[in-house]
Parts: structure tokens; C-alpha cells; sequence
């Protein structure tokens, strides 16, 4: 079973659904677009570096074996549902205490 893939498309999809749940509306903001567009910019790099040296290993049973350079896909999917939690979350409380203008 590829538990990384399931639980990476899991992270992103869960996240996307607690967008709409607590109605943040997260992703039709352009900020979060550039802000994950940022993550992605050094994400690349970092990520490329510790999957080329060998340094981070991925058993090949565990996820789907596609790799974007040497980066597996599902770490995209992963970084997309952490920031996006993390964003939907702070959001939320921001807004849920009345500080609207954060």
C-alpha cells in the first residue's frame, strides 16, 4: 500500500475541505498563492538537495515513484496541505477573536 501518497493527497484534500468548512476562504486569496509560491521556491532546492544526496530516503512501496527531479510528487502534496492548514487555521482564530485586520 502507498501510505505516503494516501496520506500526502489526504493532507492536501483535507485541507481544501477545511477551507470551505470554516468558510476562511484561503484559496481565492492571492497572498496564499504567493505565499505558497515562495514556500515552492525554496521548497525546490532544499528538498532537491536531500533527495539528490542521497540524504532523505523513500522506500519505493510507500509512495508512487513519480519525481519531479529527484523530489517525489507526494512532498508537493504534502507542503501544499501543511501550509495550507497551518493558514486556514490562523485564519480562523484571527478571525473567530476580531482581529480582522491581520
Amino acid at each position: 500500500m502507498k501510505e505516503y501518497t494516501l496520506l500526502a493527497f489526504a493532507a492536501a484534500l483535507g485541507s481544501v475541505v477545511l477551507d470551505r468548512v470554516l468558510a476562511t476562504h484561503i484559496l481565492v486569496q492571492r497572498r496564499f498563492w504567493v505565499a505558497l509560491a515562495i514556500m515552492f521556491f525554496f521548497k525546490i532546492p532544499s528538498n532537491g538537495y536531500l533527495t539528490w544526496r542521497p540524504i532523505v530516503l523513500y522506500d519505493p512501496s510507500y509512495f508512487l515513484g513519480i519525481r519531479l527531479g529527484t523530489i517525489p510528487v507526494e512532498d508537493f502534496f504534502y507542503g501544499f496541505g501543511l501550509i495550507t492548514l497551518s493558514l486556514v487555521l490562523w485564519e480562523y482564530f484571527v478571525r473567530k477573536e476580531g482581529h480582522h485586520d491581520v
